[in-house]
């Protein structure tokens, strides 16, 4: 079981920047962000998998940017140009087994097996 912690967040006017860091316990394949808006489906925003092919969805390309850490089980999300629609609670997720759809690493939650807690990003106009 890989578990995984998340940190980062918060509050942020808009136009601003926030990073959010997911550490998992153990190596996985890929790694990817979901967020989520009550009411709504949770959403994939951006994923890396192991050969460091990123994906992102079309609504955050340009602003937001994945990465991973010298340590290769620590993910980042680096969120510029931050606007009010990216309030959401986001989610760390990991792939027990890499999938890749359009040759990219999948956006869709079903492809992940772990998932961290959420963390609050509100976007204040």
């Amino acid at each position: 079981q890989v578990q995984l912690v998340v940190s980062g967040g918060g509050s942020v006017q808009a136009g601003g920047s926030l990073r959010l860091s997911c550490t998992a316990s153990q190596y996985t394949a890929c790694m990817a962000w979901f967020r989520q808006v009550p009411g709504k489906e949770r959403e994939g925003v951006a994923a890396i998998d192991s050969d460091g092919l990123k994906t992102y969805a079309d609504s955050v390309k340009g602003r937001f940017a994945i990465s991973k850490g010298a340590a290769a089980n620590t993910l980042y999300l680096q969120m510029n140009s931050l606007k009010s629609e990216d309030t959401a609670m986001y989610y760390c997720a990991a792939c027990a087994v890499g999938i890749r759809r359009d040759s990219g690493p999948s956006l869709q939650q079903s492809d992940y097996s772990y998932w961290g807690q959420g963390t609050q990003v509100t976007v204040s106009r």
